[in-house]
């Protein structure tokens, strides 16, 4: 379960919160006013959340290629090769 700390008593308990975050798998979420501001997370569970973002972004990009070779289907491969000699001024 979560445990909440201010700014202020992370800076005096450092040491005592890391450890526990570290060995007991405790996050934490660091709270500046009453705003949360931070999360402080083991390591392996920012690796595991990396690689779904990082999947997250080529599952998105993935469906962006498909949605592109859907809509320029039509487009001859003559056609595209013609505009980028016009773009490039030749």
């Amino acid at each position: 379960m979560q445990k909440i700390i201010g700014v202020t008593e992370m800076q005096r308990r450092f040491r005592a919160v890391f450890d526990e975050v570290s060995r007991e798998h405790t996050p934490y979420v660091l709270i500046r006013g009453s705003k949360p501001e931070v999360a402080m997370i083991p390591y392996e569970e920012y690796l595991r959340f990396s690689a779904w973002k990082e999947k997250e972004v080529l599952s998105r990009f993935d469906e962006l290629v498909a949605r592109m070779a859907e809509k320029n289907a039509a487009v001859r491969d003559e056609d595209l090769e013609e505009d980028i000699e016009i773009a490039r001024g030749a």
